[in-house]
């Protein structure tokens, strides 16, 4: 017989490649016929934005990982990817990022969106906006927003600096501050690095703080963090006026300059929008072979390297 001498029909091993999605709005993700367990889920909020006249850089949105989501094959989840922060007039505070949710019903994942950066004390995120120069209330003086709010296991992001301390937010995306006080001129503080992920396939990081306005003409606004954190107002890295945040990394807003105008004389005290999250899921390579197999037709395939394990 054509098959061996098995009675039964001719089969082929069902095989299924590595799938990875990125995500990067709302929607229905459908997982592949074979896939029982997701490899590898990374899921990022969007990033917070800042406050024209005066801001601390926006937080980034939170951060978060997990592994072996047990999940049915052919069946679709809802992904929700949160929008970046819009910009604000003070005295109202950034806006803060919106949530990014991966609803898996054996292991949903929410990442906390950013917060924004104020021109007094920041708002809490995923990650902390930072603090602005300007707080009249207690000028000079103001914290960065918390970061890792609400509070997640393991932690999804870090705090936004705060103005009068001169720290830039430290490790995944922090927002960062400015410098100085009510009463002093001073240079924006670098946002926070993000964090890096080989799920795609090469190394990207997402998730950087934005860079804090400067404050006082002549004064710079800081760096955006690596990840996607938009430059402070003219920012000796960006030279530009505050940048956004970048789209589908999380990456916080870069702050508005404050005090006298110009800060740098062609450039404006407008603040940015943070960037929007992102969700990528990675699914393994699957072989499946039901039913009943003739010896010749297995070593074929073994040696085509086509069977399962």
């Amino acid at each position: 017989m054509a098959n061996g001498g098995i009675i039964g029909p001719v089969q082929d091993p069902q095989i299924q490649s590595e799938l990875v999605t990125t995500v990067t709005g709302t929607g229905t993700f459908t997982t592949g016929a074979l896939t029982t367990n997701l490899t590898e889920i990374l899921v990022v909020g969007g990033g917070g934005g800042t406050v024209n006249c005066g801001s601390g850089g926006g937080g980034a949105g939170g951060y978060r990982t997990a592994t072996c989501i047990s999940v049915s094959g052919s069946t679709g989840y809802t992904i929700t990817v949160g929008n970046g922060g819009s910009v604000a007039a003070r005295p109202s505070g950034g806006g803060a990022g919106g949530n990014s949710v991966a609803a898996f019903p054996s292991n949903p994942i929410t990442s906390a969106g950013g917060g924004g950066g104020n021109y007094g004390t920041g708002s809490n995120g995923g990650s902390g906006g930072g603090a602005g120069a300007c707080g009249f209330a207690s000028p000079g003086n103001n914290d960065g927003g918390a970061g890792n709010t609400p509070a997640t296991t393991p932690s999804q992001g870090n705090t936004g600096g705060g103005a009068q301390r001169n720290q830039g937010g430290s490790g995944g995306g922090a927002g960062s501050s400015q410098n100085g006080n009510f009463a002093n001129s001073g240079n924006g503080n670098s946002g926070g690095n993000g964090t890096s992920s080989s799920i795609t396939g090469s190394s990207v990081a997402r998730a950087g703080g934005g860079g804090g306005g400067g404050k006082g003409n002549g004064h710079h606004g800081g760096a955006g963090g690596n990840g996607g954190g938009g430059c402070g107002n003219n920012s000796p890295t960006c030279n530009t006026d505050a940048v956004n945040g970048s789209a589908n990394t999380g990456g916080g807003g870069g702050g508005g300059a404050s005090g006298l105008p110009g800060c740098g004389p062609t450039k404006s005290r407008t603040g940015a929008n943070g960037g929007s999250g992102v969700v990528i899921i990675k699914e393994p390579e699957v072989k499946s072979a039901p039913g009943i197999w003739s010896m010749e037709s297995v070593y074929e395939y073994v040696k085509d390297g086509n069977w399962t394990n």
